[in-house]
């Protein structure tokens, strides 16, 4: 038997623990057993009783460790990145329950100094949503302090979107339509139909598709071929996590400018005699993978913006999308059907977002006037 005191009782007696064996070994290995886990119980028990006496540092990291499960992995890492430069060392050690609007809204001014509008909403997200998960296992955090403090503006306000004027539209379509490589699709496809430049870059050969007149269906090319008069994409896919588009509505399917058909069949048939399989990817990279977003970015101004005559630092892929949204909205198309071939969920965030591009659409009102109160010559 090996056995050893590790304290005494109230009364005075020792508290002794024991460890029994056939040898002196055995005996000596059971004892160290048991005295770990006493030490394993005594740790639980000096543990916080409930999960508000964590601090801002744990919740984080219980946040980043599962609050994010099935993201795409790029999310993840911008999160992470977040959180341990500019969230624990500022307020790691602070007990959610003691954390007060005062403490958020001062350590919002001071990140304020070194980020951008956009990176303190994202960095501000994510402290909201790990002390809401803090809220759903404890009651006793009863609010949650971020939801109460107000970004503030960032050392760089954020890169403004603007959109081509149809002078300019014309200048990079020509500009594309003299490239050698693929950015010349590419860019016809995201200007002719406003598609995100992540559901293009997921766009498979399986979703373009023409209109079969004799069995009165949509049938993908590699199927039907490309002696049809109607063709179409159908926008089901992103590189976002799962393979998901950003929204229900952002799942479309979109008929094709002639020009796109044109761009689009000029590239099949430059696979020629070995055409694309069903399930490989329309703009690929060169090892048939989902191409990178920053790799589009760099082709796009070295092959198109530059050779157009714009400035390439000025101009990136997403404004042809807002392009896009600015010349149908110049032309006279409502804001609502906007809204459908964007795949946005209404018009509201149309307007929100692409607001500078989009031309008043009450107008009635103008036209009444200037025939009431016709202006003097």
């Amino acid at each position: 038997m090996a056995s050893k005191t590790i304290g005494y009782k109230p009364d005075g007696r020792p508290i002794i623990v024991r460890g029994r064996g056939k040898t002196q070994t055995a005996a000596q290995k059971k004892l160290e057993q048991m005295l770990k886990k006493r030490e394993e119980r005594e740790a639980e028990k000096q543990a916080p009783a409930t999960t508000a006496e964590i601090t801002i540092a744990e919740a984080v990291a219980g946040f980043l460790r599962y609050g994010l499960m099935g993201r795409d992995s790029s999310t993840t890492t911008n999160a992470r990145s977040l959180a341990e430069h500019h969230i624990v060392p500022q307020l790691g050690d602070k007990p959610v329950l003691e954390f007060t609007v005062d403490d958020c809204e001062r350590w919002l001014e001071g990140r304020a100094e070194h980020l951008s509008t956009k990176s303190l909403r994202e960095v501000r997200s994510v402290l909201r949503r790990s002390i809401a998960r803090v809220m759903k296992r404890d009651d006793r955090v009863t609010r949650n302090v971020v939801d109460l403090c107000e970004v503030p503006t960032g050392k760089r306000p954020g890169r403004p979107s603007k959109a081509l004027n149809f002078a300019q539209a014309m200048q990079l379509l020509r500009s594309a339509e003299r490239a050698r490589s693929d950015m010349r699709q590419y860019v016809v496809l995201a200007l002719l139909t406003g598609a995100r430049t992540e559901e293009l870059r997921k766009l498979g050969w399986s979703h373009v598709v023409a209109y079969d007149k004799e069995s009165g269906k949509w049938v993908p090319v590699h199927e039907a071929g490309w002696g049809h008069d109607e063709f179409a994409i159908y926008v089901w896919r992103s590189v976002r996590a799962h393979g998901d588009t950003k929204t229900k509505k952002s799942r479309r399917t979109l008929k094709l400018p002639q020009r796109c058909v044109e761009a689009l069949r000029d590239l099949w048939m430059s696979f020629l005699p070995k055409t694309p399989a069903p399930e490989a990817l329309v703009f690929p990279d060169e090892n048939g993978k989902v191409r990178d977003a920053m790799t589009v970015l760099r082709a796009f101004r070295r092959e198109i913006v530059g050779p157009a005559g714009l400035e390439p630092e000025e101009w990136t892929v997403r404004e042809l999308r807002h392009s896009f949204v600015s010349l149908l909205s110049d032309s006279g198309m409502p804001l609502d059907k906007i809204a459908l071939l964007v795949g946005h969920s209404g018009t509201q965030v149309t307007e929100k977002v692409y607001r500078q591009q989009i031309r008043p659409v009450i107008q009635d009102g103008a036209q009444a006037m200037d025939v009431i109160f016709p202006s003097q010559p």
